[in-house]
């Protein structure tokens, strides 16, 4: 995180007054989709970190951004965002971590898991019900430090096949926040919730890319160098096709990305929640076939741990799992198509 933070790759959309790089969403899009090529873990470890410091700039108050901005920009400090529970992962309007008014400020319980950074975050941004019962309504998002009295990490954090990602566990005893540490009101808090994930959707899939670029490159190298029956394996017709079926569908996965990426750029929230579905639904499917077709390709040498085709392999199923699966946003898709044509 330190060596991201002297790069300068956790200020990408932070604005420049606060040291950061004052880039569009776009930027950081690329950005994860470079850093994935090489680690899909630490490429979501350093994004979520990332977005952090930009909820806060954007949307905190004064006093919170001259605590926590300028050291997350720097690596010195770690960020996370903590919306799934045990209980409710996809449907965040069914949370059950609660904010209770009391005073000047309010006191948050209960628990959050499958969280990235959650291992390490110094600052986390809680989502939490301030009226039980009033569903998304009712959700605000608070600023919590994770050194403070009331916040419990969990010792054994939940294992995943991408450790990188730094996926924890962390519970909320009667932690108190301060009125100012409110960033999200009720009304603001769910509807940031939901663009924050279709932008969390584009960069997923723009990161499945990045593995897939790289599967692809590694692959054709070991193509024309490896000799099979006194030619190079990149000379046998049905070897070589597999890697032209990848390059189309990456091909066509970015051309999804970009186009997503263009849209949040442009402030178009309404459609890029369908466009960030496809793109993420498109290449999450296109990787997870890819990469073992790659894989295959290489055979015992996709195996090695010099090689990152195994962990990409793992982290493609993970992608297809975070910021909303396959079928919730086959379902957000069937809907506009159904909107489209008028059917009730």
């Amino acid at each position: 995180m330190r060596e991201a933070g002297r790069l300068n790759l956790i200020g990408v959309q932070i604005p420049r007054t606060l040291g950061g790089l004052g880039l569009p969403f776009s930027s950081k899009v690329k950005l994860t989709r470079l850093l994935a090529a090489a680690d899909f873990g630490v490429a979501m470890a350093v994004v979520n970190s990332h977005n952090v410091a930009e909820h806060l700039a954007r949307m905190g108050a004064p006093v919170l951004i001259s605590r926590w901005v300028a050291p997350l920009l720097t690596g010195e400090l770690s960020g996370c965002t903590a919306l799934t529970e045990p209980q409710a992962g996809s449907d965040a309007a069914a949370m059950l971590t609660h904010a209770q008014a009391v005073g000047d400020g309010w006191r948050l319980d209960g628990a959050k898991t499958w969280i990235t950074n959650a291992v390490h975050a110094d600052v986390v941004i809680v989502y939490a019900q301030t009226r039980p019962g009033s569903g998304a309504a009712g959700i605000a998002a608070f600023v919590v430090d994770a050194k403070a009295t009331g916040f419990e990490r969990a010792a054994q954090p939940p294992q995943g096949p991408v450790s990188s990602v730094g996926s924890g566990s962390f519970k909320l005893a009667q932690y108190y926040c301060r009125g100012q540490d409110m960033l999200a009101a009720p009304g603001v808090a769910f509807k940031d919730i939901l663009n924050s994930l279709n932008g969390a959707r584009v960069y997923v899939a723009s990161m499945c890319c990045g593995m897939v670029d790289r599967a692809l490159a590694l692959a054709s190298e070991y193509g024309l160098s490896r000799q099979a029956f006194g030619v190079s394996l990149y000379a046998h017709q049905g070897w070589r096709w597999r890697l032209a079926d990848a390059a189309i569908d990456l091909e066509a996965a970015n051309l999804l990305v970009d186009h997503a990426s263009a849209l949040v750029d442009g402030g178009d929230h309404a459609r890029a929640q369908v466009a960030a579905a496809k793109a993420k639904v498109f290449a999450t499917r296109m990787a997870r076939r890819h990469l073992a077709e790659l894989l295959h390709a290489m055979g015992a040498e996709g195996l090695t741990e010099q090689r990152p085709l195994i962990r990409h392999l793992a982290a493609a199923q993970v992608a297809a799992l975070v910021d909303g699966s396959t079928e919730m946003l086959l379902e957000r898709i069937a809907r506009d198509i159904q909107g489209q044509i008028g059917v009730g």
